[in-house]
C-alpha cells in the first residue's frame, strides 16, 4: 500500500514541468528558512545584536544589509573616514553598488522590502540556472538533488537578507553556463553587472584564462573557431578591467588611490588591531592562519605551515576526486580560480563560509551519489548546518566569530 502510494506521488512528480519542481523545492526551503529565522528570534536576547525578540525584518537589515542600505540612500563618502589613530576607518565603498540600487528600486524606497524581493527572486533563478549548468553532467535526478542542497544549505539564509550574495550567484552561474554552452557573446552582458554587485570578477578573469589555455590544448577534439579565441580573449580583459575599475573610482573620487584597499583593509582589524594598511598577495591568508592557530593552541612558525598546507591540500584533493571531475572542466576550473582567488586576497574569518557561496556549482558532486539513503541523510545535515549558521549568526550573534 505505501510503496503503491509512493510509486503514484513519484509518477505525478515527474509529470510536473522541470521549472515547476524547482520552484516547489525552493518554495519549502525558503518556509523552512523562516521558520529557523522565527526560532532564531526567539533565542535572541539583549546581549545578541539584535536585540530580545527581534523580527525578521530585523534579520533582513542586519549586519552588511545596512552598509547596502547606507549605500542606497547615502552613496558613497568623497572624504574617507578616519579612526582615532589616522586609518581609515570601515565605509561604504567596501560594498559595490549593483544589489543596494536594484533593492532601493524594487523596494520603491522601502530598502529592506526591495532587498528581500532580490534576494528571493535571485535564489530561485539561481537554482533553475545551477540546474540547467549540472543537468547534462550528472543528470537530472542529480541535478534536482544539487538544488536541493543548495536551497537547503547552511547559507540558504542568504535568499531571505540583505546580502549580495544570492545575486551575484545568479550572475556567476548565469556566466558559468554560458561558458560552457561557448554562448560567449552574452557574457560581455553578465561580466560588467558580475562585476559590480561584489568582489569576485577576477576570479572569473583567471577562469577565462584557464578555459582558453584548455581550449587550446583540446582543438584537435574540439574545434577552436578563431571568432572563440576573440571572445575569451576580450572577455578575460574585460574581467581585469572591471575587477580593477571599482579602485579605480573610489580612488578618483577620493582622492586616494588606495581608497578601496584601505577600506578593505579596515575591517582587518578587527581581527588585527595591529595590522597596517598595506596589502600582499596571500599574506592576508597566512595571518589568518597564525590568528586562528593561535585561537586553537596550535604552536606559532610550524603548526601554522602545516595548517596552511593542509587547508591547500583538502581543497587540492577535493577537485581531484572522482564526484567533482563529473562536473566537468568549467565547473572545476572555475573552483580552482575561486579558491586561488581567495587565498590571495582574503582573510580568514567568520565569513569565510559565506565567501564559499561562489563554489555552488560543487554542491552537484555532492548530489551525484544515487542512494536514497545517502541523499536525504545529506539533505538533513545541510538543514542542521542552516540551523547552526542562522542561530549562530542571528540568534547569539553576540561574540567576536559570530559575523556573516
Amino acid at each position: 500500500m505505501a510503496d503503491g502510494i509512493l510509486s503514484s506521488a513519484l509518477r505525478r512528480w515527474a509529470r510536473v514541468p522541470v521549472i515547476g519542481r524547482i520552484a516547489l523545492v525552493y518554495l519549502i526551503a525558503r518556509l523552512v528558512t523562516t521558520g529557523f529565522l522565527v526560532l532564531a528570534s526567539t533565542v535572541s536576547t539583549s546581549q545578541s545584536r539584535f536585540g530580545p525578540a527581534p523580527g525578521l525584518r530585523s534579520f533582513v537589515l542586519g549586519w552588511d544589509a545596512q552598509w547596502y542600505w547606507w549605500v542606497a540612500v547615502n552613496g558613497y563618502p568623497q572624504a574617507l573616514p578616519s579612526t582615532a589613530t589616522g586609518q581609515v576607518a570601515e565605509n561604504s565603498w567596501a560594498f559595490m553598488p549593483v544589489y543596494a540600487y536594484v533593492a532601493n528600486a524594487v523596494g520603491f524606497g522601502d530598502w529592506g522590502l526591495g532587498a528581500l524581493l532580490v534576494s528571493l527572486v535571485s535564489g530561485l533563478l539561481a537554482c533553475i540556472v545551477l540546474h540547467r549548468l549540472l543537468r547534462p553532467r550528472i543528470g537530472a535526478s542529480a541535478a534536482m538533488w544539487a538544488v536541493a542542497f543548495f536551497a537547503s544549505g547552511p547559507l540558504a539564509a542568504l535568499f531571505q537578507v540583505g546580502y549580495a550574495e544570492a545575486l551575484f550567484t545568479l550572475l556567476l552561474l548565469l556566466g558559468l553556463d554560458l561558458v560552457a554552452r561557448r554562448r560567449y557573446a552574452w557574457l560581455y552582458l553578465v561580466l560588467p553587472v558580475m562585476g559590480f554587485t561584489r568582489p569576485g570578477i577576477l576570479a572569473f578573469a583567471l577562469f577565462l584564462g584557464l578555459h582558453g589555455i584548455l581550449r587550446w590544448l583540446r582543438r584537435d577534439r574540439e574545434p577552436l573557431p578563431v571568432r572563440h579565441i576573440v571572445h575569451i580573449v576580450a572577455l578575460g580583459l574585460l574581467s581585469v578591467v572591471v575587477g580593477f575599475a571599482w579602485q579605480v573610482i573610489a580612488g578618483v573620487v577620493t582622492g586616494d588611490p588606495s581608497a578601496y584597499l584601505k577600506t578593505e583593509l579596515a575591517w582587518r582589524r578587527n581581527w588585527l588591531p595591529e595590522s597596517d594598511d598595506s596589502f600582499f598577495p596571500f599574506e592576508g591568508f597566512v595571518r589568518g592562519a597564525e590568528f586562528w592557530a593561535g585561537q586553537l593552541g596550535i604552536p606559532a612558525g610550524g603548526g601554522v605551515i602545516v595548517l596552511v598546507a593542509l587547508v591547500v591540500a583538502v581543497a587540492a584533493l577535493l577537485l581531484r576526486s572522482r564526484s567533482v571531475r563529473r562536473l566537468g572542466p568549467e565547473i572545476r576550473l572555475w573552483s580552482a580560480s575561486y579558491l586561488l582567488y581567495l587565498l590571495a586576497v582574503f582573510f580568514p574569518q567568520s565569513s569565510t563560509l559565506r565567501l564559499l557561496m561562489p563554489l555552488t556549482p560543487l554542491w552537484g558532486a555532492l548530489a551525484v551519489p544515487r542512494s536514497r539513503i545517502y541523499r536525504w541523510g545529506m539533505l538533513g545535515l545541510c538543514l542542521l548546518a542552516q540551523w547552526l549558521w542562522i542561530v549562530s549568526m542571528y540568534g547569539i550573534a553576540s561574540t567576536y566569530y559570530q559575523v556573516p
